[in-house]
């Protein structure tokens, strides 16, 4: 598989990641079992680069890497470049989302994750949402810390806007941006894409295949209604459910034509669009994932390009992509 790179100085990774969220029960059960198998074929395919966050599963994702990690011997610190995140918190009494970006709460996060990670260092740490209480220089201030005693060798921030980018990167080079990307979110192109690109840091796009929208089988109403987050969703809730399949036809059929599955086409899509755009999908499934690293691997000509953008030109999706609450301390910028 082709390599990209993460920030300016590296390092070099797989042009595709995995994201971990899928080794929670985000988008339905899943097993250690089976999240292991996802990660032995990962390393079959030539991906070596996982993304994970302390809250998915709440802590669960990072616990099952790190113990498929532990049953690699000496080589566990070789296979993957791990990604984890840190910034949400739920209050106990009420379960509600908060955000923390306090240097006190990045080092006990920390810690705790690579204490479930089974490492001495994670290789990039993100801020997972901003916390409004604090200047995002003074939160580059405890990352670029972290990078200076080796518990971090880089460190990004997600769903940020370019403005935030742009201060934060004057503090120390922001190797990654994670948003989401992908045919039916196409924001990141309202000045995410140019300045990433200037600054060398890489644009990690996470729900490239948006949510399952953008694959051969995107999930029905009776599926996505038992799903916490896509049950809330807009673009989940009828009647935008129904009308975002019946507008992805035409693109499931052109996949189809070209030999590919709609999520590898849009996998192919996205590595398309510039070099330092690195998509992280998620995957229970041997099967997917090798659907994904065939999309990865695909040559795509301008004719082909073109006729994606006719099928689901920009805009085409019904409904937000988030809901309020989904919207909280998320960024936005156009």
């Amino acid at each position: 598989m082709d390599k990209r790179t993460l920030g300016k100085n590296g390092p070099d990774v797989s042009a595709i990641g995995v994201g971990a969220l899928s080794f929670s029960n985000f988008y339905g059960e899943a097993t250690d079992e089976g999240s292991h198998e996802i990660l032995r074929k990962s390393l079959e395919l030539g991906i070596d680069h996982i993304d994970t966050s302390n809250v998915y599963g709440n802590g669960r994702s990072e616990t099952v890497i790190g113990s498929f990690l532990e049953k690699q011997g000496r080589q566990k610190n070789e296979l993957f470049k791990i990604a984890s995140k840190v910034g949400i918190r739920r209050d106990e009494a009420t379960g509600k989302r908060f955000f923390d970006n306090s240097e006190a709460h990045i080092r006990e996060q920390l810690e705790d994750s690579l204490k479930r990670l089974g490492l001495d260092a994670l290789d990039l740490y993100y801020i997972h949402r901003r916390d409004a209480r604090l200047p995002i220089e003074d939160v580059t201030g405890t990352m670029c810390e972290l990078v200076k005693e080796g518990k971090i060798r880089a460190f990004g921030f997600s769903e940020i806007a370019p403005t935030s980018l742009m201060l934060a990167n004057s503090v120390g080079h922001v190797a990654a941006v994670q948003s989401e990307y992908s045919l039916s979110t196409r924001s990141p192109e309202m000045g995410l894409t140019q300045l990433t690109k200037e600054l060398g840091t890489a644009l990690v796009a996470f729900s490239p295949v948006g949510r399952s929208l953008l694959t051969d089988d995107p999930h029905p109403y009776e599926r996505a209604k038992n799903l916490d987050f896509l049950k809330v969703n807009p673009r989940f809730q009828e009647p935008n459910l129904s009308r975002n399949i019946e507008a992805g036809a035409n693109f499931r059929a052109l996949a189809s034509d070209l030999g590919l599955s709609a999520a590898g086409l849009s996998i192919a899509w996205l590595l398309h669009q510039d070099s330092n755009i690195i998509p992280i999908p998620g995957t229970r499934s041997v099967k997917h994932l090798a659907e994904l690293v065939k999309g990865a691997n695909a040559k795509l000509d301008r004719q082909t390009l073109a006729a994606i953008e006719t099928a689901l030109p920009i805009g085409w999706a019904h409904g937000d992509r988030y809901s309020p609450d989904q919207w909280m301390a998320v960024e936005r910028y156009c």
